[in-house]
């Protein structure tokens, strides 16, 4: 029988690896230039971790995750999301006992979530998200979104709107769900009754529905910035005086909760129009109840998490480029059984000395040996025929120029490796 890829899962093929693999090396130096480190959590974790840490009343644990029964008879779930995992790392390890803080962690991997596929959201997806916990100043707010902003404008991604809110805490909070619940108790007949059962369990989660009715009959609803207390309102608007400061441009969209239930006062989108019905990108906020929720550890933290397909179709849909090297540096064409064991030694040794080489495996004559270079987009073809291994030379020629040189192997190497050189400069 012929196996097919499962629904919502993609190869990534070659000529289309390298744009992630470009993507993932302007991720990891500019998670350096921000003082992030790495950390890589495993792929299942208890479902309760989830459960409590994601929100039982969200979308994600209500119907997206891809849970089951091990064979010790514990209920595992492939990760829908990566902050609960790094959150429970985070406790587990101890490290709000380090002396640096805050804790400022990044993570690239796979994530799972069973879901209606579309293009840029795929039942196994990969995200990229930052945590830094152990800070309230609004200042790494502010950090996170600049660094979230930076990641597509230095990628060249144009037309980005970043969109805040600041969702409350437990102390504003209940008033503005007090409202909520009033305004909609007048129109809940009408609502999707998904969003009906929602208004007692979590009134906020409302504001997050994508149901056109719903959107229709909650655009005159109560706002959460009318309701701000004393903390939060104060960080509110520092976090804008810090985004102001970095000329960093924004919008103020009340109704703006993201989809997770841990989310404390800042929550952020960033949108790009053009890439389907669902033009955000990347999202984030600040959740200071998760910590203590998922460890008993009471710290303050903030995050983002972005789809690297959904990147990868934002370039695409603007038509990006970017500056990736396909070709390699030179293609040795080997005639003759002699000529062959010598080339198999000096793809070896040039490859040992940092060059990118390839050579003939089908024991193919000259001309199409020669193509073969060609569609690699070989800089050099070194030719080795019986005269060359009397002589002990290689004829290197440069596919730019057309020039033709007789080289020794430490001259072919010096001058391979200079031409490329000047050429990546």
């Amino acid at each position: 029988m012929a196996f097919k890829i499962p629904r919502g899962t993609a190869d990534v093929l070659p000529g289309e690896v390298e744009i992630w693999q470009y993507i993932e090396e302007k991720i990891n130096d500019l998670c350096r230039r921000y003082n992030y480190a790495e950390i890589r959590t495993p792929i299942f974790e208890h479902t309760e971790l989830f459960q409590r840490g994601v929100g039982e009343t969200t979308d994600i644990v209500e119907k997206e995750m891809y849970t089951f029964q091990d064979k010790g008879d514990r209920s595992i779930t492939l990760r829908p999301e990566g902050t609960a995992s790094v959150v429970r790392s985070y406790v587990e390890s101890k490290m709000y006992g380090q002396p640096q803080q805050p804790t400022k962690l990044f993570y690239i991997g796979p994530m799972f979530r069973y879901e209606r596929p579309q293009a840029g959201r795929m039942r196994q997806f990969t995200q990229f998200g930052v945590e830094a916990i152990g800070a309230n100043d609004p200042s790494i707010d502010a950090e996170t979104i600049a660094l979230a902003m930076q990641i597509y404008t230095e990628l060249g991604i144009k037309d980005l709107r970043l969109e805040i809110n600041s969702v409350g805490c437990q102390t504003c909070r209940p008033r503005h769900r007090e409202a909520l619940i009033s305004h909609l108790k007048g129109v809940q007949d009408q609502l999707p009754e998904e969003d009906r059962s929602r208004l007692e369990r979590n009134p906020l989660r409302v504001l997050d529905s994508k149901h056109p009715v719903t959107q229709e009959l909650t655009a005159g609803a109560p706002s959460i910035l009318e309701f701000l207390c004393d903390d939060c309102q104060p960080h509110f608007d520092q976090l804008q005086a810090y985004l102001d400061q970095m000329g960093i441009t924004y919008h103020v969209n009340a109704n703006l909760v993201r989809g997770l239930d841990y989310y404390t006062q800042t929550a952020f989108e960033i949108m790009v129009d053009g890439i389907g019905a669902i033009g955000t990108v990347c999202g984030g906020g600040r959740y200071n109840g998760l910590v203590e929720e998922i460890g008993n550890q009471d710290m303050p933290g903030i995050g983002f998490a972005l789809s690297i397909e959904r990147l990868v179709l934002a370039l695409q849909t603007q038509n990006i480029s970017l500056p990736i090297k396909r070709h390699i540096d030179c293609y040795i064409v080997a005639l003759g059984e002699n000529a062959k064991k010598k080339a198999v030694q000096l793809t070896q040794d040039w490859r040992a000395s940092g060059i990118r080489v390839d050579q003939d495996y089908l024991g193919r004559k000259m001309k199409p040996q020669m193509k073969s270079a060609d569609r690699l987009g070989a800089r050099f073809v070194a030719i080795l025929g019986e005269q060359e291994l009397e002589n002990n030379v290689v004829v290197l020629k440069d596919m730019t120029t057309g020039e033709q040189m007789e080289l020794n192997e430490k001259e072919a190497i010096e001058k391979i490796k200079t031409e490329v050189d000047k050429e990546e400069q």
